[in-house]
């Protein structure tokens, strides 16, 4: 199973809402997928990120989650090929990053 199907799977278990995956392998040289989803709430957010990482660490993969601020309502955890992106209500429509890349979307 690929990266990103693991990580959709995980989101998914872990109740992250409205998962969106978006394309890029033949757009970018830096990555293959946006997952996109939307938390309940910063508690849901960082559990779900405490997650990705025990999954990219069984899975030998390296990463970065860039979220410090405690007041943070975009959570983004990058796993070199798959950037994961989680937001809460309003805020992921406030970024809009589907309409942004709408074409490239997987159905």
């Amino acid at each position: 199973m690929e990266l990103k199907d693991k990580i959709v799977a995980l989101l998914d278990e872990k109740q992250i809402e409205d998962i969106t995956v978006i394309d890029f392998k033949d757009n970018s040289p830096y990555l293959d997928y946006f997952v996109i989803g939307t938390a309940r709430n910063g508690r849901m957010a960082k559990a779900t990120i405490s997650y990705l990482e025990d999954l990219c660490d069984e899975e030998g993969v390296s990463y970065r989650n860039s979220n410090s601020d405690a007041e943070s309502k975009w959570y983004l955890f990058d796993a070199g090929s798959v950037v994961v992106h989680l937001f809460f209500d309003g805020e992921r429509e406030k970024y809009n990053l589907e309409g942004l890349w709408k074409d490239l979307i997987k159905k």
